[in-house]
């Protein structure tokens, strides 16, 4: 049994940095191990012009000095996105994507989307210029049960969205079930999807039996174990159009602890090591650089990083909660051991 695996620099394709004094904490945490991280755009208010991205880029860089790291921006879209803003985000070099909230879907998504319809010159500008689209693929309405809101969503949205911009590259984010990978599977090479750590690695259970457990509550939240195993396989398999996207989303303790508590886990500290443990558990940890370092540059039309880092195999405990301040955040898999560790 290897004992080291060195990987080409992995790369986060879905990552909220925050802002502020968490902004501190949380971008040094994802530079220290990723070549690039896709960074999202739900601040409050949100990021959805140019300057506003690079304002904000320029304040995660203040903060990732001495790594080898660049974050790639996105815009969020609103019923006001015009293809002027398409033109802009192009033009700026940095900005990679667009991403589509749902209003209301979840933390700071009040301004999203209401109409995709009315957004058609916007999308078609995408696709000719070669920005893409991130889906976050969950239904809004009350009516429909949390668990079945992200196969709602294929159903009402994302099968007319491939259909109708087949040249646009869309990214399904942080897919959770059996039928979100189906989906992916079937479409075009112009899909993709990222997955998380935590639906590989938990199931709805590790939320709610014994207890609820808030650190575990993310949006979308955690499907029954089929679903976790459905993603299991889509990874093992190495299927190219899958890749590393940790929705890594702090939050400080107290704002998860109480009555009405955030969704996102924090797992920017031990990203990949997160990813090594559950490839390893699953048989698959001789296609964890595809998945983390290859996969996403190659559907974003990026290269790989030119650099390398290597993982052992090593039981670590991670720790129960990270100083901030007067406050403090828990990380995902507080408390529990891994059996990787970066080699720094």
């Amino acid at each position: 049994m290897s004992q080291t695996l060195s990987i080409i620099r992995p790369d986060d394709w879905h990552i909220h940095f925050r802002d502020g004094d968490v902004l501190a904490e949380v971008a040094p945490a994802t530079a220290r191990h990723f070549g690039r991280a896709i960074v999202m755009p739900n601040l409050s208010p949100p990021v959805s012009k140019v300057e506003m991205a690079l304002a904000y880029r320029q304040r995660i860089m203040a903060h990732t000095q001495g790594y080898n790291f660049e974050p790639l921006m996105t815009l969020y879209l609103t019923d006001d996105t015009s293809v002027a803003d398409v033109d802009a985000a192009a033009a700026s070099g940095f900005i990679k994507a667009f991403k589509l909230y749902p209003a209301n879907a979840t933390t700071n998504s009040a301004h999203g989307v209401t109409d995709l319809d009315a957004l058609a010159p916007v999308f078609e500008r995408m696709a000719e210029l070669g920005l893409l689209l991130l889906v976050h693929g969950e239904v809004t309405h009350d009516e429909v049960d949390i668990f079945d809101r992200e196969k709602a969503f294929i159903d009402q949205h994302m099968q007319a969205l491939t259909q109708r911009y087949t040249q646009l590259k869309i990214v399904f984010e942080h897919i959770t079930t059996a039928d979100a990978a189906q989906f992916v599977l079937a479409a075009s090479d112009n899909v993709g999807a990222t997955i998380t750590p935590q639906h590989l690695m938990y199931n709805r259970n590790h939320l709610l039996v014994g207890g609820v457990r808030p650190h575990n509550f993310c949006l979308p939240i955690l499907k029954r174990q089929s679903h976790q195993q459905a993603l299991q396989e889509v990874v093992k398999s190495g299927h190219q159009r899958f890749f590393l996207g940790t929705d890594s989303a702090p939050h400080l303790r107290h704002l998860k602890e109480n009555s009405c508590g955030c969704a996102g886990c924090y797992s920017a500290p031990a990203a990949i090591e997160l990813y090594a443990h559950i490839f390893d558990e699953i048989g698959a940890i001789d296609k964890l650089q595809g998945f983390a370092s290859q996969h996403g540059a190659a559907f974003y039309g990026l290269p790989e990083n030119d650099s390398r880092i290597t993982l052992v195999r090593e039981a670590w405990k991670m720790p129960a909660s990270i100083a901030l301040g007067e406050h403090s955040i828990v990380p995902f898999f507080a408390e529990q051991t891994l059996n990787w560790k970066v080699q720094d």
